[in-house]
């Protein structure tokens, strides 16, 4: 069907016999359908019709053409003749443009009758691209350093995420213990419903209640109760900021975190079996940050010569192609959503945002991936980047492997090799940006 075709596969053939208009990078180009081959798609549409409607006096799908005519009108048969005749129009409107396609051409219905069909495809192409500068952008690229506290930071991280949780029976809460509560707020004497909870587990130290509450946890023992006696904040909920208030609480259960030791089984458990004391973990754990915030600068880097590069270049974006991007960044969007069990109107109505704020939310972020994706593209002419059959099958088959899929696969997720060779294209361009700035 004309809506799923790839209108970049064919190739451009000239033609005679149809209107042709160029204007600002958009084509319009109609295609007349008439004769036997309009009367062969009439006749399609009548047989596939027919068996759909029932007139007194037939049989389903027997109604002689004539009656059927007399009955729901020739007009009935144009919608499903005109999907008969549409591939073969757009094929004959793709081999006479002269734009480069960058979206799916729109497609109307100028004229209908029950002789002739008039179809006009707009082809929106390529707009025009003028290069700023994009090498030698001056900008700066940060010096990495990792500083003892950043290791012990990291060490600790660590540690606490090998943790072993423990309950204490006899022992009293202390900070950065959980402690599993029941607890009942009032105010001017009034049970407060959303100040109320059952076997809650609070974290002593998360900051998570009101100030006084988990400092006033500090030193009770399992089983006891106590009232806390504190003040709302100012800046709270309107209808209690800054009144006093009672909590009862009741402690059901203390856990405690037992961190880990620094000794060969945690260092096997981090996965550094050849690391034998804390001072050869801390040379790791440095080397591991290191490359983690190289990478990040990096990634900063690369993204700001983009955006330099972008500022300094002209081109106008059709409002087309605009839209045409956001419909596959919401696509995009709906796979992930697929992932956590969540439909797009669910999200949407989570978030609280209509289809038409979503699409003007989205509107800077696609305008941004299509100026990014057009500089790269100039920038691989202008620089005469190319990609060999060799290339790209050598990138087919190492990022294969990093995905753990074979070559054919991932092949079949790009779509062809033309695709994908596109793509190793781009991230040479991507890193001629980097390596000249």
């Amino acid at each position: 069907m004309f809506a799923k075709m790839n209108i970049l596969k064919y190739n451009i053939l000239r033609m005679e016999g149809s209107v042709l208009e160029v204007e600002k990078n958009t084509e319009k180009i109609t295609i007349k359908v008439e004769g036997k081959e309009w009367e062969k798609a009439l006749e399609k549409s009548f047989q596939k019709n027919v068996k759909t409607k029932k007139v007194d006096g037939f049989r389903k799908g027997m109604v002689p053409k004539e009656i059927y005519i007399n009955r729901f009108g020739i007009e009935s048969l144009y919608m499903d003749a005109v999907d008969e005749v549409l591939n073969d129009a757009y094929q004959k409107a793709f081999d006479q443009k002269t734009v480069e396609p960058q979206i799916q051409p729109n497609m109307d219905v100028k004229q209908i009758d029950q002789n002739s069909v008039t179809i006009e495809f707009t082809f929106i192409g390529k707009p025009e691209i003028e290069l700023g500068e994009y090498k030698n952008l001056k900008i700066k690229k940060e010096k990495v350093e990792i500083t003892e506290e950043d290791i012990e930071h990291e060490l600790q991280h660590l540690r606490e995420q090998f943790a072993e949780i423990k309950e204490k029976e006899n022992g009293v809460v202390e900070e950065n213990d959980t402690a599993i509560i029941d607890f009942v707020g009032e105010v001017d004497g009034e049970v407060l419903k959303n100040a109320c909870g059952e076997n809650y587990s609070l974290e002593i130290g998360s900051h998570t209640f009101i100030p006084g509450f988990e400092e006033g946890l500090v030193g009770m023992k399992v089983k006891e109760k106590k009232d806390l006696h504190l003040k709302f904040p100012e800046k709270y909920d309107p209808a209690i900021a800054g009144k006093d208030v009672v909590f009862h609480v009741t402690v059901n259960e203390i856990k405690t975190r037992i961190l880990p030791e620094l000794d060969e089984d945690f260092f096997k458990d981090l996965g550094y079996d050849k690391v034998t004391n804390e001072e050869e973990l801390k040379e790791e754990i440095k080397n591991v940050l290191k490359t983690q915030r190289e990478q990040d600068r990096d990634d900063q880097f690369l993204n700001t010569v983009l955006e330099k590069a972008i500022e300094n270049m002209k081109v106008e974006i059709p409002e087309e192609i605009v839209h045409d991007e956001i419909h596959r960044m919401i696509q995009q969007l709906e796979e992930r959503l697929k992932t956590q069990h969540i439909t797009l109107k669910q999200y949407q109505e989570m978030v609280n945002i209509s289809d038409e704020e979503l699409h003007k939310n989205m509107e800077p972020e696609a305008i941004y991936r299509i100026k990014s994706r057009y500089l790269l593209e100039a920038v691989a002419q202008k620089e005469q980047i190319e990609v060999t059959d060799e290339e790209a099958e050598k990138d087919a088959e190492e990022m294969a492997n990093n995905y753990g899929i074979s070559k054919e696969e991932l092949i079949k997720a790009y779509g062809n090799m033309e695709v994908l060779k596109y793509d190793s294209k781009m991230r040479k361009a991507l890193k001629f940006l980097q390596e000249n700035n």
